[in-house]
């Protein structure tokens, strides 16, 4: 079976009431849509519905940060891509581009930190093997992807001191 790389299958529509007083789409709804994404994303790697119920497993958002690169309006066509970065027995850590679909112009980024959590404990949990297996090739996949610019920013100033 063929990988893709990056994954490459969400799709939208900025919608009518996700528009602010700026006239373009507004920040809160870039993490709406972005969830999204990333629900398209845990069924690529199997962490779908039916893994989900058979093993009582969840996920959470550890951190996210958002980059906002370029403005969408009202009903514009995005398009997602999402890769890999790494991951480990509990956490996965990827990032998510939305394009203009049409356009093709990048308007957001998405990076996030995901934990694989037992719904008995709400505790960390070690993935199934079957998981990691499937996690394991599609970080080979992604391996030959440069890591994009946005990921592993820090939010901060530089600031100037005095001489």
């Amino acid at each position: 079976m063929t990988i893709p790389a990056p994954f490459d299958e969400y799709r939208d529509t900025v919608h009518p009431d996700w528009i602010d007083n700026n006239d373009h789409m507004n920040m809160g709804y870039y993490m709406v849509v972005f969830d999204e994404a990333t629900s398209a994303w845990m069924r690529h790697i199997g962490l779908d519905r039916a893994y989900r119920q058979a093993e009582n497993i969840t996920t959470f958002c550890l951190e996210a940060h958002i980059t906002y690169d370029a403005e969408v309006r009202v009903n514009d066509p995005l398009r997602f891509t999402t890769q890999m970065i790494d991951f480990d027995a509990k956490r996965i850590h990827y990032i998510h581009k939305m394009y203009h679909a049409t356009e093709g112009y990048l308007a957001s980024t998405n990076e996030l930190m995901s934990l694989h959590v037992s719904q008995e404990t709400r505790r960390a949990a070690p993935m199934t093997d079957a998981v990691m297996a499937r996690m394991a090739a599609v970080k080979q996949a992604h391996a030959t992807l440069p890591i994009p610019p946005q990921a592993g920013r820090l939010i901060g100033l530089k600031s100037k001191r005095p001489g």
